[in-house]
């Protein structure tokens, strides 16, 4: 599906407010609400929109600490290992990377001994090679 100026505004606005009315939406590109409607429909049929979500603190559901796992694998592609992470309590993403690090895996947890703990699980799977945590500071999102 073709991306025209429109579209890609519409999309930029959705990044930034996923809950904003449709009036907004259709005033901010100058188009009428019906139109607007059915350019989104469009998009999400395609695959281009693929979801709207609430974007919470960890904090606020007992999650202090968040951090990144970058893990080194035995073998690649490591499905069934891969699939076994992304599913653990505590982990919300796992990415497969080009280079050294194969998986940087993203967890947020509630402290340094759930974060041990969560590390030991993963590093204990099949075709883990290496694992090296690095704890996140200060997470800030453009938007």
């Amino acid at each position: 599906m073709h991306l025209d100026e429109i579209n890609r505004r519409i999309i930029e606005l959705l990044k930034a407010d996923a809950r904003l009315p449709l009036k907004t939406l259709a005033a901010e590109v100058g188009l009428a609400r019906s139109s607007v409607r059915e350019r989104i429909d469009r998009m999400e049929k395609a695959g281009i929109i693929r979801g709207y979500h609430a974007d919470i603190a960890p904090e606020a559901m007992g999650a202090a600490l968040q951090a990144h796992l970058l893990v080194r694998l035995t073998k690649t592609p490591a499905r069934d290992t891969v699939s076994r992470i992304i599913h653990l309590p505590g982990v919300s993403a796992c990415a497969s990377l080009t280079g050294d690090t194969d998986l940087i895996v993203s967890v947020s947890v509630a402290d340094t001994e759930a974060l041990n703990r969560l590390r030991d699980t993963i590093a204990s799977l099949p075709h883990i090679a290496d694992l090296t945590t690095a704890i996140v500071l200060r997470d800030e999102m453009r938007g």
